[in-house]
């Protein structure tokens, strides 16, 4: 074996996004709908004739030792999963990091999935999800929750439950056909043009609902109820319905910690709403990143966006999954 090429898709919360975070779940358990996307993270690895290790992202390594790696998550996984000569890692990704969609899982799940090639073992996607939130909640204590992880893991449109010990059901949702042709051809994605770390506003959640801040829990007691809604409408194919439920969603969403919206979004979510939208909300934890939004007249919709200069990303869910193949 030589080279391995990864890849692992990229998430839209759907519905209940921010209590798969340990610090809600832990005492209440969370719930959330995801879906995967047809844009991605990508690896190449390279495992023969390393001198030493180099990686290549948004920045470029070139090290002796995994202990020497400036990047995290390269850092701690190549440390745990990995026990050859060096590599080199190149990485690309089809959307910015900072934007909303999971990157940072995503990079996390196509790293171990490329590991685990090069190891020469396989790997579930229950297990590939969580060995990734391992690395990033329990080594490096980032302020995230698992959705990112699971969704990039196992792919498809599903429910996620999130029991107080940490495990976690995963429930594919059973849509109707037309359903899906009316989410893909409704669901938009516009960039606000802003990208930001989602660290800050995580954090302060966390810090929250870890105080008992009995304003944060209700809201999350309400967004996770509003997770259950969303699987219910989408299941029977009411989308005007869940479209609606979307825009009590993030009149919720906004007012759970500062910094969650903006003028400049705000500006973005009522054109779109004034050009047919019935509803939307950012994807992610908020501050920047994409809005997403239901449109009952797509073009319409496009053509605002477009004047006010967010530029769309077309998407289609996808239903794979981390995958990864091996070139001798």
């Amino acid at each position: 074996m030589s080279v391995i090429f990864s890849r692992a898709p990229l998430r839209i919360s759907l519905g209940g996004g921010g209590t798969d975070l340990p610090s809600y779940y832990g005492e209440h358990g969370g719930y959330l709908i995801s879906g995967a996307i047809d844009k991605y993270v990508y690896m190449l690895t390279h495992t023969v004739f390393q001198k030493r290790y180099r990686l290549k992202y948004s920045e470029t390594e070139e090290v002796d030792i995994p202990g020497e790696i400036k990047h995290p998550i390269f850092r701690e996984t190549i440390r745990r999963h990995w026990q050859g000569n060096p590599l080199e890692i190149a990485v690309v990704a089809d959307v910015p990091a900072g934007t909303g969609m999971g990157s940072s899982g995503a990079f996390t799940v196509c790293l171990i999935k490329a590991l685990s090639l090069a190891n020469r073992q396989s790997i579930t996607a229950g297990a590939l999800a969580e060995a990734a939130c391992e690395i990033e909640l329990d080594i490096l204590n980032e302020p995230v929750g698992k959705q990112d992880q699971y969704v990039s893991a196992h792919g498809g449109i599903c429910a996620y439950t999130f029991h107080p010990d940490g495990s976690v059901d995963v429930e594919s949702l059973q849509i109707e056909d037309a359903t899906h042709r009316r989410l893909r051809n409704n669901l938009l994605l516009f960039y606000t043009g802003e990208a930001r770390s989602a660290s800050a506003i995580l954090a302060d959640q966390v810090s929250r609902t870890e105080g008992s801040d009995q304003e944060m829990v209700e809201n999350l007691h309400r967004t996770k109820e509003m997770g259950v809604r969303s699987r219910s409408l989408l299941e029977c194919g009411d989308l005007e319905a869940y479209a609606e439920l979307m825009h009590e969603h993030w009149e919720n969403k906004r007012k759970r910690s500062p910094g969650m919206t903006g003028e400049h979004i705000d500006r973005l979510y009522t054109l779109a709403r004034r050009s047919g939208c019935l509803g939307g909300k950012l994807v992610g934890a908020g501050g920047g990143g994409f809005l997403l939004v239901y449109a009952q007249r797509p073009e319409d919709t496009r053509q605002a966006m477009a004047a006010a200069g967010a530029s769309e990303l077309p998407f289609d869910f996808e239903f794979q999954g981390a995958m990864g193949n091996e070139s001798t």
